[in-house]
């Protein structure tokens, strides 16, 4: 996964708006809150930030 960390700064968790960290053993971005835990998918490295495709950690 090829995320730029000025990309990675600027992008949040769509359902809560915390800040994503990138997981790279599995090409996804996990949500950074507690409460929250959704992990997004990143296809060909462009994340997929709907919350309809995302998985509770």
């Amino acid at each position: 996964m090829k995320i730029d960390d000025w990309l990675l700064d600027i992008l949040a968790c769509p359902a809560c708006k915390s800040p994503l960290t990138a997981l790279t053993e599995s090409d996804e971005l996990a949500c950074s809150s507690e409460t929250c835990g959704l992990v997004y998918p990143v296809r060909d490295d462009i994340p997929v930030l709907l919350v309809d495709e995302a998985r509770k950690a």
